[in-house]
């Protein structure tokens, strides 16, 4: 089985402006601005042979204010910019209750069925509670990027940088790296 990296696409692939304490998602690419820093973090992994998927939700596409077109565009300038083997988007809103909306583990479960994931071997990357939270019901190692948007609930790692999260990753994969949560 191959290892994955689940990467959260707002706030840490790309760049997200805040009003009223919440992080807004890019509606356009004139608006999406990828984090170019993440790059070379990202190849570090890739050549470390782990699978890199973005998952990401976008309840604007079922609320009628951004179209598929314009998200479309925006995920080619992030395949064009970053080592990305995947991008998963859950295009439901919270009243949709559907199974792949974080922090349900429905888009982490679908990747690893799809690429034969251990998903027992798996990392999140993001900086939000409900990363966490899909990760932790999916069975996978959350690492989070400290943020405003960590929460209280359960979460395996909480980091100050990419780069010490990458690192930790690393760390966990090697052979005495184990895992205790």
């Amino acid at each position: 089985m191959k290892q994955g990296i689940f990467i959260e696409r707002d706030g840490v692939l790309n760049c997200v402006r805040v009003e009223r304490q919440q992080q807004v998602s890019p509606l356009t690419l004139e608006e999406f601005r990828v984090n170019e820093a993440i790059a070379p973090l990202l190849r570090k992994l890739k050549n470390a042979g782990l699978l890199l998927i973005a998952t990401t939700n976008q309840p604007g596409l079922s609320r009628g204010y951004q179209s598929r077109r314009e998200l479309d565009r925006m995920h080619d300038a992030l395949r064009r910019a970053l080592p990305l083997d995947d991008i998963l988007v859950c295009p439901h809103d919270e009243v949709d209750r559907c199974p792949c909306r974080k922090p349900k583990p429905g888009l982490l479960l679908e990747a690893g069925f799809k690429y034969h994931l251990d998903m027992d071997h798996a990392f999140v990357i993001s900086d939000k509670w409900q990363d966490a939270e899909a990760a932790r019901q999916a069975g996978c190692t959350s690492l989070l990027l400290r943020s405003p948007w960590v929460g209280d609930g359960h979460h395996d790692f909480v980091l100050p940088t990419l780069e010490a999260i990458v690192d930790k990753i690393l760390v966990l994969r090697s052979p005495a790296g184990v895992v205790t949560v």
